[in-house]
């Protein structure tokens, strides 16, 4: 029986949360999984080495990575590895860390090897896949001030030395996946990295009906104004061609949850991208976020469907998937995935925790019956 051939878009944790999903859809659907991943970060330590040394910035492609990392206990120890991020170090002399100890970072011993006992908080990675963004982001300041180790994680810095050492993202990833038992491969929307620049209104509360130009991922995902439009530097990437030929050869594009404006949009504004999009015979689908961001603050979800349309008129998708809860009342949101030529599918997706994060298993759930359905 052949696999079926899906290729999932985003970055960061939405992306993460949809490959493991996807990856808990067996064994009742055989699948053949392909990441493609914006390049557009360019905050903490994926900031640093992109400013540093060039090249793609690493972090959102190592989170799709470990996300697909195989289930064997070696495979395992290399993906918790590959998430690992130095904690900051303090100065010969100086003050400890807050918190006393070394803020999660083993003590080493004269032979070299760090004692037995627990492994450092953040080192596995969570359902939605790597360390919390905001922690992250802190250690990659403090790393910056220290100009070293600290904020960086191993999987970032072994992602930019396979890229130097083989002069090809691609082959790059290839390595990586192998290390780690990928049962996907992942690829980058482009080989070279994109800004990315919003007109947002409101961006000063101080002036709410001012519009101005905010530049880069960061800056446009942490904005409190209302984006207007979106566009990426240059204005029309060359696509990655393994990307554009695996949504050729496609049975499903999976679009979502993740960041609207900095992790999913970004796909449909490179051109070469966009016209595989609408040109493949693939079916597409749309997982909604479960709460709004900063970036989409007094966006509902119906809005984030009509942002689609906005960005790619040409798109037609199938089927739209949203928490039954998080949707309210599902009308509007169901307009709005019929004006894309889609159907709703509304089931329980989310954490039982309360916090607005997929549940890998239950997505998967809810995605076997719609991706194992005939055409």
């Amino acid at each position: 029986m052949t696999a079926t051939r899906v290729v999932a878009f985003g970055g960061g944790h939405g992306l993460s949360a949809s490959l493991r999903a996807l990856r808990h859809c067996a064994p009742e659907l055989d699948l053949d999984i392909t990441a493609v991943v914006t390049v557009g970060d360019d905050g903490g330590s994926s900031g640093r080495l992109r400013a540093e040394r060039g090249g793609l910035p690493p972090g959102d492609l190592r989170q799709a990575l470990v996300a697909l990392a195989g289930d064997h206990p070696a495979t395992r120890r290399s993906a918790k590895l590959f998430q690992h991020r130095y904690a900051e170090v303090p100065p010969a002399g100086g003050p400890a860390p807050a918190g006393g100890g070394s803020a999660g970072r083993p003590r080493v011993s004269g032979t070299g090897r760090a004692p037995s006992g627990p492994e450092p908080a953040g080192v596995a990675g969570g359902a939605a896949g790597g360390i919390a963004g905001g922690r992250a982001g802190a250690a990659g300041r403090a790393g910056a001030e220290a100009g070293g180790l600290a904020g960086h994680a191993v999987g970032n810095l072994v992602l930019c030395g396979l890229m130097e050492l083989l002069g090809d993202p691609v082959a790059a990833l290839e390595h990586a996946g192998a290390m780690l038992g990928a049962v996907g491969r992942v690829l980058p929307m482009s080989c070279e990295p994109v800004g990315i620049e919003a007109r947002v209104r409101g961006a000063d509360p101080r002036r709410p009906d001012e519009v101005r130009t905010i530049t880069g991922q960061h800056q446009v995902a942490v904005t409190t104004g209302r984006v207007e439009s979106l566009r990426l530097t240059p204005v029309a990437p060359e696509a990655c061609p393994q990307a554009v030929a695996a949504i050729g050869a496609a049975d499903w594009l999976i679009f979502g949850p993740g960041s609207w404006y900095t992790s999913v949009l970004p796909h449909l504004l490179v051109p070469q991208l966009a016209a595989a999009i609408v040109a493949s015979p693939a079916r597409r689908l749309v997982t909604l976020n479960l709460a709004a961001e900063k970036e989409t603050s007094g966006l509902s979800q119906a809005d984030h469907l009509a942002a689609l349309r906005s960005y790619l008129p040409e798109l037609r998708v199938d089927r739209v998937v949203a928490d039954s809860k998080a949707a309210g009342d599902p009308e509007p949101v169901e307009r709005a995935a019929e004006s894309l030529g889609a159907r709703l599918v509304l089931a329980p997706v989310a954490v039982t925790d309360g916090t607005p994060r997929h549940d890998p298993a239950a997505l998967g759930a809810a995605l076997v019956p719609v991706l194992g359905a005939d055409r």
